[in-house]
């Protein structure tokens, strides 16, 4: 075993072996929590006291919580709900996100990380390796969580299970402090007993932090994206008039470095408002035909200078009864580019789930 692997394991055993007198434990009856739930009972479960929360959360508002370890014990369900935990919380939209799928347990998406902004639960677009990971949830018994968070970089592990059940290796959110809250988004129960966490500057972690991977020259890096508007508004327009194009102010937002860029960093979505444009410009030196493949949520309107070109769709299960709705290059156009100045304009309206977009521009053929 390497070095670093077994300095850091000794240090995950003695956490887990003593109390750090850093370490906080907090009851379900300390005044501390604020419960926010359809229900949320104190109770006696299995040999402990509990918390058991349907519909809701319980929010720590005083955790000033930036680095450390988290550990409770959960109950779970076989049921479809989403019971986790969300931490350095800076608000009801923003946080960071662990949650189950009691439902899935043994799939790819039995549990997943996610980055929430803007009060978008953005699982579509984060997910793969760092964000979910197949593993078999128990029922009918305590299960114990322990989150180590380290900067940019956190692990989960159960039980006593000596290896992390998930290695998120780039926490997406601006480090920062924030609350914790325990969450259950469904109507089935869950519940929560033992919770503590301690606050530390730097925590031992068994994984080191991989590279990010290198991303091709043809994948856009950044987008202009407009307010958001009302996706009725695009329901006449196969092409898009002067007067239209002049009527929208744009920020840049950067991809992340899988060259996927979460448009709820910008703004979340309300009734009337779940639309953006986001544009790319083009300046071709010769009139010439480029692949543009591309991938949304949940719906998107393509224009080439100024006309349509394509409308989809990738909505949770609109493939299949198990399309998840993920981003992925899963379509293309072939682009007749002019000389000179080119402008694509992609309207991507949102449900819920994620709110995103990545594209690239290659040669073809």
């Amino acid at each position: 075993m390497k070095l670093h692997l077994f300095l850091a394991l000794c240090c995950l055993l003695a956490f887990g072996g003593i109390n750090s007198p850093a370490q906080t434990t907090i009851p379900f009856d300390s005044p501390r929590w604020t419960l926010k739930a359809d229900s949320a009972i104190r109770e006696e479960y299995l040999g402990h006291a509990c918390l058991k929360l349907i519909n809701g959360s319980a929010l720590l508002e005083d955790a000033h919580f930036t680095n450390g370890i988290i550990e409770f014990n959960i109950s779970l369900q076989q049921d479809r709900y989403f019971p986790g935990i969300r931490f350095r919380v800076q608000d009801a939209g923003n946080g960071e996100s662990y949650y189950l799928r009691p439902h899935q347990s043994g799939n790819p998406d039995a549990m997943q990380y996610y980055p929430e902004y803007n009060g978008a639960g953005s699982w579509q677009l984060y997910y793969g390796k760092g964000f979910n990971n197949a593993h078999k949830l128990p029922f009918g018994r305590w299960l114990h969580i322990k989150i180590l968070v380290s900067g940019t970089r956190a692990e989960v592990y159960f039980d006593d299970e000596k290896a992390p059940v998930l290695y998120i290796n780039k926490l997406k959110r601006p480090l920062t402090e924030g609350m914790i809250s325990l969450d259950n988004g469904g109507p089935v129960p869950a519940r929560y007993a033992d919770f503590s966490y301690t606050v530390l500057d730097t925590v031992p972690l068994m994984n080191q932090p991989e590279p990010e991977p290198v991303l091709p020259a043809t994948v856009f890096r950044s987008w202009l994206v407009s307010a958001p508007f009302d996706e009725k508004w695009l329901l006449d327009k196969p092409s898009l008039a002067p007067e239209d194009r002049s009527s929208f102010h744009w920020q840049s937002l950067p991809a992340d470095e899988r060259g996927v860029a979460d448009l709820s960093i910008l703004a979340g979505t309300a009734p009337g408002k779940n639309t953006v444009f986001v544009r790319q410009v083009i300046e071709s030196d010769r009139p010439q035909l480029k692949k543009f493949s591309f991938g949304f949520s949940d719906r998107v309107r393509v224009y080439l200078n100024a006309k349509l070109l394509y409308a989809g769709e990738d909505n949770f299960m609109s493939r299949d009864y198990r399309f998840l709705g993920t981003v992925g290059y899963w379509d293309a156009l072939y682009l007749n580019l002019q000389k000179g100045r080119n402008e694509i304009w992609m309207a991507l309206s949102e449900d819920f789930g994620g709110w995103g977009v990545q594209a690239k521009l290659e040669d073809w053929p």
